[in-house]
Formats: structure tokens, C-alpha cells, sequence
């Protein structure tokens, strides 16, 4: 009779299926520290303090009834109005 022959064990960081299962988690993880790197190195600008005094003067002043429309009606006109181009024929 033969002798059955034992498998050898190998450590776990010889199959590849358990980087497989670990790569996921860990691209997350590196990711992570990546966008807090470019976050804490370009903070965003500090709005002003008067934020909300500075949104009430624009809202005024879109609100003020002598301005003209004649500025975006000009370009609508513009954007609409075909170029006299001439035509290039083939002789």
C-alpha cells in the first residue's frame, strides 16, 4: 500500500484569491488618505461674512425694473441671424 501524501500549507499571502479580496478595501482606504491630502493642501475659500446682505443687493438689482433687456435680446437676435457666407461652387 501507498501511503496518501499531505498537502503542503502554504502562508496566506501565496494565494491570490486573498489579494483579490484585500485590494478592494485596501484602493478605498488609499483613496481615502489621497483626497484628504488635496483637501487639507487646496482648502476652499472662506465666503464673506456679509454673504447674505451681498445676495439681497443682487437679488435688487435683477428685481429693478429700468434695466434694459435689450443687451440679451441683441445677442439672442445675433445668435439667430444666419452670416452671409458666400457659397463656394465647383466649376
Amino acid at each position: 500500500m501507498t501511503t496518501p501524501s499531505i498537502p503542503t500549507v502554504q502562508p496566506w499571502w501565496r494565494y491570490g484569491h486573498v489579494w483579490l479580496v484585500i485590494s478592494g478595501p485596501l484602493l478605498v482606504v488609499i483613496a481615502a488618505f489621497v483626497t484628504a491630502f488635496i483637501a487639507l493642501r487646496n482648502p476652499d475659500p472662506v465666503i464673506a461674512e456679509d454673504y447674505y446682505r451681498q445676495g439681497l443687493e443682487i437679488n435688487q438689482t435683477l428685481k429693478d425694473p429700468t434695466r434694459s433687456l435689450a443687451p440679451a435680446q441683441q445677442a439672442r437676435n445675433h445668435a439667430a441671424t444666419p452670416q452671409d457666407v458666400p457659397l463656394k461652387l465647383k466649376p
